[in-house]
């Protein structure tokens, strides 16, 4: 019989090709991806936003605190004499050291209620000067010019006063002070004081 030499020859699986698994092209199938809620980005930027609000606000409440706490209090300058007065007191075992604190307290409440130069003159050039100021009753400058002259006695002249005699001395400087605060009810006047009409006699 004779052989076809166009025949195709298909060449015997060898022992490797037969030794691979069918399944080995196959791969496993990969998890499912975690997709995450747009939800979830709107909520936390939200919620970034309001934190940065929240700190801001705190912010300038605190800044607005501090500037409150800073700013100082205005004290009228009669409060300010009447407690520089009343602190004055604990001197009072001492004469001149209470006569320059007293004597001090007031000049300086004159300055800064009706503006006159009194802390840096002496007490003959601020008397001068009062005598034609208005600021003050004829009575309240002789009220002062009498504190003034016994408190320079104290501080220059060695006078050793008695304590009734600082007292006095210290009512009389709360009296200037009462009596030339603002809105103070001015006291009676003798000299305008209306005469009462006699009695006709029977």
């Amino acid at each position: 019989m004779a052989s076809n030499p166009s025949a195709l020859i298909v060449p015997a699986p060898s022992a490797a090709t037969n030794d691979v698994p069918v399944t080995a092209d196959i791969r496993d199938l990969k998890p499912l991806a975690d997709i995450p809620d747009p939800w979830f980005w709107v909520w936390l930027a939200a919620g970034l936003i309001a934190a940065a609000l929240a700190g801001w606000w705190l912010w300038r409440w605190w800044k607005a605190s501090q500037a409150k706490a800073a700013q100082p209090v205005y004290v009228p300058p009669h409060v300010r004499a009447r407690q520089r007065l009343n602190r004055a007191l604990d001197l009072i075992a001492d004469a001149k050291p209470f006569c320059t604190e007293v004597s001090d307290t007031v000049r300086v409440y004159l300055e800064e209620q009706f503006n006159l130069r009194a802390p840096e003159r002496t007490t003959e050039e601020f008397l001068r000067e009062l005598q034609g100021s208005w600021l003050l009753s004829d009575a309240q400058k002789k009220l002062l010019g009498g504190f003034l002259e016994q408190c320079d006695l104290v501080k220059f002249a060695r006078f050793e006063p008695a304590q009734s005699e600082l007292e006095s001395l210290h009512r009389s400087a709360c009296q200037l002070v009462e009596e030339t605060q603002p809105n103070a009810a001015p006291g009676p006047n003798p000299s305008l004081s209306v005469p009462q009409e006699k009695e006709p006699t029977q």
